[in-house]
């Protein structure tokens, strides 16, 4: 098979055959249809101290068909279409069968969606209703991550909402809050490029990139953010949330950020500010972010602003490296 793989830090992925993958006891190769290009991927291959293995097939946001199965399958099919969940654990363990596999002592994020084929175990397959497309199924995991940071900011019904970013992760951020109850929603993103992305998922407001962000947003929402969400991973933006946020407030962050970073803790303690981390999600709510396609909610789609095959997939990874008008690119490896 063709794949992209990573090999070292400042090439680009190079287009390689490997091995077609075989299963094993319990696993399944799937042909890839649709595999999204995540941020983290980014970091991965950018960041020379967190550096993915040299060799590895990246990409955790895919959907597509099962075409083999090893011994002792029995939730999935031959011909069955899937979205994968990449977070795998035992399997046997009080977390793994709790459907939390995030938490299982042995836990990896698994990749291989930037390949023709890939390999993964039954128990990461979720079974796409027909009316799912394979785009809908590559834009599960990114829609998961939003629903499980809008499940654990604790938001009430009326709940006056901050997000900033106008990325994947923040655009399905807005998407659940708006969803859940939120009363009304501001979005700040260091351009406007993607305000239009944001209204459709559920904003009210989209802030003037220039101005005073604790303040723009107060009197947008008619007071301080009662949560605020940081779906950028940029150093100096939870310093920002903090300032923004209302008293006893809280904090989500979601973004990505392996820099230093700081704030002024007695801000946060003056105002009891509750910072709460979110990184992953459970299997439930992987299956829950199935739901709105399977609804007919087409509104997640139009984050896809391209579609590139195995031979254009090195640039267009790179080009996401710096500011782009590209909100989510996939990988078609087909085409």
């Amino acid at each position: 098979m063709k794949a992209a793989v990573f090999r070292a830090f400042g090439q680009p992925l190079a287009i390689e055959t490997q091995p077609d993958p075989t299963p094993g006891t319990g696993e399944v190769v799937i042909k890839v249809g649709r595999c999204g290009i995540c941020g983290s991927d980014l970091h991965a291959t950018g960041n020379p101290h967190h550096l993915a293995p040299s060799g590895k097939i990246l990409g955790h946001e895919w959907a597509g068909e099962v075409i083999d199965v090893g011994k002792d399958v029995s939730r999935v099919k031959k011909g069955d279409r899937v979205c994968v969940l990449p977070l795998s654990g035992c399997g046997t363990c009080a977390s793994c069968l709790a459907g939390e596999p995030a938490w299982c002592a042995a836990r990896n994020i698994d990749g291989g969606g930037y390949g023709e084929y890939a390999k993964t175990h039954e128990r990461q397959c979720f079974v796409m209703p027909q009316s799912l497309s394979l785009e809908d199924g590559a834009l599960v995991e990114p829609m998961a991550v939003g629903i499980h940071g809008v499940a654990i900011s604790g938001l009430q019904p009326g709940a006056r909402v901050l997000v900033i970013g106008a990325g994947p992760i923040g655009l399905a951020t807005i998407f659940w809050a708006h969803r859940m109850g939120a009363g009304k929603i501001a979005v700040t993103a260091g351009s406007r490029r993607r305000e239009s992305l944001a209204r459709d998922m559920g904003a009210d407001v989209f802030l003037d990139p220039a101005a005073d962000m604790a303040q723009a947003a107060a009197e947008a929402l008619g007071g301080p953010p009662d949560i605020v969400f940081e779906a950028v991973g940029a150093t100096g933006l939870i310093e920002k949330a903090v300032t923004a946020v209302r008293r006893r407030g809280t904090v989500v962050v979601l973004g990505l950020c392996w820099d230093p970073d700081s704030f002024i803790p007695g801000i946060a303690v003056g105002k009891e500010v509750r910072i709460q981390c979110s990184g992953f999600y459970s299997a439930r709510e992987f299956e829950q972010s199935i739901q709105p396609f399977e609804r007919g909610d087409v509104i997640p789609r139009t984050m896809v602003t391209d579609t590139v095959s195995l031979a254009q997939f090195p640039d267009a990874f790179e080009a996401l490296r710096e500011r782009t008008h590209q909100c989510k690119v996939m990988l078609n490896p087909w085409s």
